[in-house]
Formats: structure tokens, C-alpha cells, sequence
């Protein structure tokens, strides 16, 4: 799986959007696949949750879902441009109170640069899912622009 995913990264320099999704259901190996990746290219996976979540602690309630995806550029800044980018621990993108599109920023952050990121959710069909759909954190996505492995 880990020959697969270095050659997935070769293969999207070339497109617009640079973003590699790894999906698969709880447990099922994603973050130790991103692990591996990043010991393999020598670059430590951005615990986002964590990461935002210190900076986020310090913004306004009202500027919050604004400041996210700022911050997230600013932290994602702070890494070498010629590796890709590795991130985990996207649930926090997904709080309610936030009103953000988490796929959106994880997107416009793989305009710039690969994106390699663990979703926190399933596919279903052609769809990105992530929640139940009774669950306020529920959100929905279609996959186009996305490469998407499934673990």
C-alpha cells in the first residue's frame, strides 16, 4: 500500500489540485499509512486537531471559522514546499460551530503544494462522507478533484 501511495504522489504534481485522500473505515490503517509515508520521506504528519486547536483556543467564538483556514495555511507554511504536506486529525474541520468546509480548505491547501491527508470519514459510492446523517457534524461531498485511496 505504501508503494502505491508514493506513486500516487509522482503521479499528481501534474494536476491542479495536488490532494490525496486516504479513506477506509475506523482502524482500518490510514494513520499508520501516513506514518509510514512520513518516515519514509522524513517529515512528521501535521496533527491538525492538535495544531489549529492551540491556535483556535486563543481566536474570538465569532472569529473562529474564519480564522481556520488561515491558520491552517499559516501552519502548513511552516513546511517545506517540495514535500508533500501530511496531515491527520482533521475532525476538528468539522465542528458545527466553526461553519467551514473542511474538504474546501484541505483542497485549496493542495493547490499549492501534495496533499496527502487521512479523512476522517467513509466513501460511499462516489461520495466523501463523514457523520451519520443525524449527527450535527454530518457533511457530505462529492470526490471529484480528489485522489482517493482507500485503505
Amino acid at each position: 500500500m505504501l508503494a502505491k501511495l508514493e506513486r500516487l504522489i509522482g503521479e499528481i504534481t501534474d494536476i491542479n489540485s495536488k490532494l490525496i485522500l486516504l479513506v477506509g473505515p475506523s482502524r482500518s490503517g490510514k494513520t499508520q499509512l501516513l506514518r509510514q509515508l512520513g518516515d519514509k520521506l522524513n517529515i512528521e504528519p501535521l496533527n491538525v486537531g492538535l495544531e489549529l486547536g492551540r491556535r483556535l483556543a486563543t481566536t474570538p467564538n465569532k472569529k473562529r471559522g474564519f480564522s481556520a483556514g488561515e491558520l491552517l495555511w499559516e501552519i502548513a507554511d511552516k513546511e517545506r514546499t517540495e514535500d508533500p504536506l501530511l496531515l491527520n486529525n482533521l475532525e476538528l474541520l468539522f465542528e458545527p460551530g466553526l461553519q467551514i468546509n473542511p474538504l474546501d480548505i484541505v483542497r485549496r491547501l493542495a493547490h499549492s503544494k501534495r496533499v496527502v491527508a487521512v479523512w476522517p470519514g467513509e466513501l460511499r459510492g462516489d461520495r466523501l462522507v463523514y457523520a451519520d446523517m443525524s449527527h450535527p457534524e454530518h457533511r457530505d461531498y462529492s470526490r471529484d478533484g480528489v485522489v482517493v485511496l482507500e485503505i
